[in-house]
């Protein structure tokens, strides 16, 4: 049973993206973005995938000690078993492959054989729809709202109707796995990704650059409230 089955559902998630962060000072930004967090999200990256390594197995493990908020790893990575393999060790609790990888299932079945959640993410190229092949493998789905491995770009205009396509799939399936939004999560953004279906977000500047980062995340996590709210209880 992963750490995913106590996350909140009458709320939104959030999982802070330490890209985001004072990447000088990382523990003292764990430290402080902590209590508003329901887990730290690493972007990490075999360098032709994406461009930029960003976050590496070590450093995961030179913070694990610094909290005990979950840590969700984000792996660009085209055979990304192996990798996902050192940041099970260095202390990850969930690690999201892409759909599009080669030896995507086989990376997901030896995260979970290994005890960590296993997440899915599906990047702006790849129809919503290619969820649903891999949905009961799974423990979570990370829908990406902007091109890939870029950091400050606002999310792409069909991204809310992508995250529609993917909730309604889950909701087809009857599954309540967190649905996250990734990238682009501003304060006109948020309202609508969450009432287009996503549990949760990927918030970094949104939250680290805040200057009041407690009610920042407070009312981050009031849209799914007030989404319900409005929309019925999903």
């Amino acid at each position: 049973m992963s750490f995913l089955t106590d996350w909140p559902r009458e709320r939104t998630v959030i999982d802070a993206s330490l890209w985001s962060a004072d990447l000088g000072a990382l523990t003292a930004e764990v430290a402080r973005i902590g209590p508003h967090a329901d887990s730290f999200h690493f972007d990490a990256s075999d360098t032709s995938f994406t461009r930029d390594a960003i976050f590496f197995a070590d450093l995961v493990r030179a913070l694990r000690p610094r909290t005990t908020v979950p840590f969700h790893v984000h792996l660009m990575a085209h055979r990304p078993a192996e990798l996902a393999a050192a940041f099970a060790d260095a202390g990850a609790d969930l690690i999201t492959v892409h759909a599009e990888a080669d030896g995507a299932l086989e990376a997901i079945d030896r995260i979970r054989a290994g005890g960590q959640a296993a997440g899915l993410a599906l990047t702006l190229d790849l129809a919503p729809e290619y969820v649903e092949d891999l949905l009961e493998s799974v423990d979570a789905v990370t829908m990406v709202g902007t091109p890939l491995g870029t950091k400050g770009t606002g999310m792409v205009p069909e991204a809310l109707e992508r995250m529609q396509v993917i909730r309604e799939i889950l909701d087809r399936r009857g599954t309540d796995i967190p649905l996250l939004a990734d990238g682009g999560i501003r304060e006109h953004t948020v309202p609508d990704l969450v009432a287009a279906g996503a549990t949760g977000v990927v918030a970094g500047s949104l939250l680290f650059a805040s200057a009041d980062p407690a009610s920042t995340a407070a009312w981050i996590r009031s849209q799914r409230t007030i989404a319900r709210a409005d929309e019925g209880v999903r």
